[in-house]
């Protein structure tokens, strides 16, 4: 329980440690644009309706810029997307986008003075990682990657991987068992019902096709 805690509060608290991430002259395009929607998020906490309705909502747009929420929930659900019908997919991803903000903009009104530091930006074609560290305040580094793509004019955020654990795959993991040992309709249920918890820490693997 304590790992698991941990992992989770890591995962949700990653999008909000960047808000103190410090500039590094090596980063690229993908981390550049990613830090210019994080400096939208500062300017709306700066806003005097800090914790209102309003504010929250303001945030929610970004993440929206910052995350392909299709293409997470679409790896995520991993062989199960396939035997969704159209109307499904669109269902289940507002869902599981409901999921990620919700946790992502709770982190951010709890940020607690951690640091961030980039470390570069990983091309290739028309995908990249996003390599950082957080500084610890006990002075340890915990690395935390992020999987973008490319798509029309802009880089999005597909997946998270905190000390080689993918967002993706423990979500993956998560969702195939509640799949396989009751049914595609009740993991759904349970979304619409926000009864689903962040997947545990556990067997996953590192790099989710």
């Amino acid at each position: 329980m304590m790992l698991e805690r941990r992992w989770t509060c890591l995962l949700f608290a990653a999008l909000a440690l960047l808000l103190v991430a410090p500039r590094d002259a090596r980063a690229g395009a993908p981390s550049n644009q990613l830090r210019q929607q994080v400096d939208e998020v500062i300017r709306i906490l700066d806003r005097p309706d800090r914790g209102s309705p309003a504010e929250r909502q303001a945030i929610r747009e970004v993440v929206g810029k910052i995350f392909d929420f299709q293409e997470t929930a679409k790896r995520s659900l991993g062989p199960h997307w396939q035997q969704r019908t159209p109307a499904q997919r669109e269902e289940f991803t507002r869902l599981f986008a409901d999921l990620l903000e919700q946790s992502y903009i709770s982190r951010i009104e709890q940020y607690t003075g951690e640091k961030v530091a980039y470390t570069g930006d990983a091309l290739e074609g028309e995908q990249a990682t996003v390599h950082t560290k957080i500084l610890t305040k006990k002075g340890t580094e915990v690395p935390i990657d992020y999987r973008m793509e490319h798509k029309g004019d802009r880089w999005v955020v597909y997946d998270v991987v905190i000390e080689g654990m993918s967002l993706i795959s423990n979500y993956r993991t998560q969702f195939n068992k509640i799949i396989r040992t009751s049914s595609y309709d009740d993991l759904v249920a349970k979304m619409r019902a926000k009864e689903f918890a962040p997947p545990p820490v556990g067997s996953t693997s590192k790099r989710p096709s």
